[in-house]
Parts: structure tokens; sequence; C-alpha cells
């Protein structure tokens, strides 16, 4: 028996309905992809410019990278060391010399600096020793607490 054209509509419509689903779920995904690059930019900028802001003023580079490391402990909310907080700031301290170079005069021995490379080296060992990204450590969750009126 040979299928209606109603069957073959009906599959047509099944087979586009297929489609559109696969399409908005690529979507979807590639937008979540796009809003957490749009949020680890912003957070990287941020970040790096309130830690060029305390090297700026640094006289040496010993000052500038703790400085700088200062700034990384207060906005991660780290008041205490561990294992863990102390390698992470090892390997940021050398983006802080980096970003330090960067801002000193010029010295015709010295080579130019490269934050950006130093930063991407950074954010590659990081992501290589743990499970998320970096700027995961940077998201803000806001308790909600119940409004009471007295």
């Amino acid at each position: 028996m040979k299928p209606s054209f109603l069957d073959a509509l009906k599959q047509a419509a099944d087979t586009a309905d297929q489609a559109e689903g696969v399409l908005r779920r690529e979507v979807a995904l590639r937008l979540k992809q796009i809003e957490q690059e749009r949020a680890f930019a912003y957070r990287r900028l941020n970040f790096m410019r309130a830690v060029a802001a305390v090297i700026a003023s640094a006289e040496s580079e010993e000052i500038a990278v703790a400085n700088a490391l200062a700034v990384m402990r207060e906005k991660l909310g780290w008041g205490t060391d561990s294992e863990a907080r102390s390698e992470v700031l090892t390997h940021f301290a050398g983006v802080a010399k980096e970003a330090f170079a960067s801002l000193a005069p010029p010295e015709a021995e010295a080579e130019e600096a490269d934050v950006g490379k130093a930063l991407s080296a950074f954010e590659a060992w990081y992501a290589q020793t743990h499970p998320a990204p970096f700027w995961v450590l940077f998201e803000q969750h806001v308790a909600e607490f119940p409004v009471v009126d007295f």
C-alpha cells in the first residue's frame, strides 16, 4: 500500500520539527558559550585594571608583585592561604611581573613585556590543573534573604 499524501505531509512536518529542535539546542548552547566568553572578558578586564592600578604606583617589581597578589586575594575573598591558593598566587606572579615591566620606563636591555601572553599562559595553566576556568572564581553568588517588615 502506498503512503497517503497525508502521511508524507506528516513526515515532512516531523522532519521540520526535529530540525528546528536541533537548531534551537545548538543556538542555546552557542549563546551560553558566548555569554560566558563575554563575562570572562569583562572579569579579565576589570581584574587586570585593578592590578594595573596598584602596579603603576609600585617603585619596584617586588612591591608590584606583592600589590598585585594582594589585589587578587581581595577580589577573590581569600583571607587565608592554602596550598592551592599559594600555587595560584605563585603562577599569577609572572603576570604581575610582565605587567610591571610593561608599565616601567623602557630600558635598552629589557625585553618587551607581553602581559597578554603571560595572562594567557596563566589561564592555560589554571585550566589544566583545575576543573573550571580561573574566571569562574569571580562569580558572586548573592544569598537571598526574605525581607521582613516590622
